[in-house]
């Protein structure tokens, strides 16, 4: 794409935000847009394939902190019909070549984004669309089958493999699936959402677990089966008296990433009978009776008092 093209280009205007826009502010709308506007919905609308492709581009620029203030800058140096130099000093229009060695204006705003106007062909645009995996596919990993598209000759199936270990907001990379160009296509950039799982959570590479527990397991202490989340089960000790909160470790059973393997945190978590009648409430009151010498509050008030 000519560099005139890109600074005549109003991005923020594309996106619909302001030009002091957080970068969460850009990326909510850009979602929203690429929601409405994706090519999967609008299969044959050339129109709002266009506008999808428009909105790619400008958070591919937006999105990115260094191009956006290289944008920014560019597209108000030729707003104002100047360019700021490095001394802090303006040359208004005139000849850049002392501190660029030659060549029009719009030449030097594609120099800020890696490319000049007279390097010949150019590659394709980078393209951004979504996915949503589950939390099981972001810990094993998976394969993502999508349809797109990206060459305005209709979808085309497009397959792209998610490596074990993601996290959610993280982007994949397909080489030579983006916008056509001269110089060949872009690249696929697919930015993936991880739905959360019922029972389990991450914290880096380690997986998180709450266990249940009765009062006669905690007390007494017992040997307990623990779901891991391939699916197997594992036994883990339960020592006499543990309390809520206390965390057993099951080492080897957490993600997997590259060489790191991190491990399995359960988290003990004692369930108060919610109904105490009969024999249960029987043994409750012998419990109680047994116990009843024990202060077990003794010890906090002291502490709640000093």
């Amino acid at each position: 794409m000519a560099a005139k093209d890109l600074y005549e280009k109003d991005f923020y205007k594309i996106l619909d935000v302001d030009k002091k826009a957080t970068a969460d502010e850009i990326k909510k709308r850009y979602r929203s847009l690429a929601r409405d506007l994706h090519p999967d919905k609008n299969q044959g609308n050339t129109a709002l394939e266009d506008k999808f492709k428009a909105v790619s581009e400008a958070y591919d620029i937006l999105s990115d902190s260094k191009k956006r203030a290289e944008y920014d800058e560019a597209r108000s140096m030729f707003e104002r019909g100047g360019f700021r130099a490095p001394t802090g000093g303006q040359y208004q229009g005139g000849d850049f070549s002392d501190i660029f060695g030659g060549g029009n204006p719009q030449d030097i705003f594609a120099n800020l984004f890696g490319g000049g106007g007279r390097r010949g062909p150019r590659k394709g645009s980078d393209l951004q669309t979504e996915s949503t995996i589950t939390f099981k596919e972001s810990v094993f990993g998976t394969t993502l089958d999508l349809k797109l598209n990206t060459d305005g000759n209709g979808p085309q199936s497009i397959s792209a493999r998610v490596p074990a270990g993601v996290n959610d907001g993280a982007k994949i990379r397909v080489k030579g699936k983006g916008a056509p160009g001269d110089a060949g296509p872009g690249d696929l950039f697919i930015q993936l959402h991880v739905k959360p799982h019922a029972a389990f959570a991450r914290k880096g590479e380690n997986l998180l677990l709450t266990l249940p527990v009765n009062f006669a397991e905690a007390a007494l202490g017992a040997d307990i089966k623990v779901p891991t989340l391939s699916g197997e089960d594992v036994t883990v000790r339960l020592a006499a008296g543990t309390p809520t909160g206390r965390v057993l470790r099951v080492k080897g059973r957490g993600i997997k990433k590259g060489a790191v393997t991190g491990d399995l945190l359960v988290t003990v978590e004692v369930q108060v009978p919610r109904r105490a009648e009969g024999k249960v409430a029987d043994a409750i009151k012998a419990f109680a009776q047994a116990t009843a010498d024990e202060d077990v509050r003794a010890e906090f008030i002291t502490k709640a008092k000093s």
